[in-house]
């Protein structure tokens, strides 16, 4: 199961919210070439079979059906740097 922390939500959603105000775009996550999970600032809307994450009703994460058994296991976090709070992506 891929797990999204509450403060990893919330930077999802100020994300989304610079870029969109439409309720049906959401942020998805891919694969970047090398065969590494990469969350692409590409707005795109659900399409039959993907699994939605959401917070204070916004689609904050589509993730594509095939990815599913790729981030099972898998936490997007935060971590806070100097520049500010940053999102993570681990394996348990």
């Amino acid at each position: 199961m891929l797990t999204v922390t509450e403060g990893a939500k919330q930077n999802l959603k100020e994300i989304l919210l610079t870029c969109t105000n439409d309720s049906k775009i959401g942020l998805r996550l891919s694969m970047k070439p090398r065969g590494q999970l990469g969350l692409m600032l590409v707005l795109d809307k659900e399409t039959p079979g993907d699994y939605v994450i959401k917070h204070e009703g916004l689609k904050i994460l589509l993730v594509r059906q095939e990815l599913l058994p790729l981030v099972d296991g898998v936490t997007i976090g935060t971590q806070d740097t100097p520049e500010g709070s940053r999102l993570t992506i681990s394996r348990e």
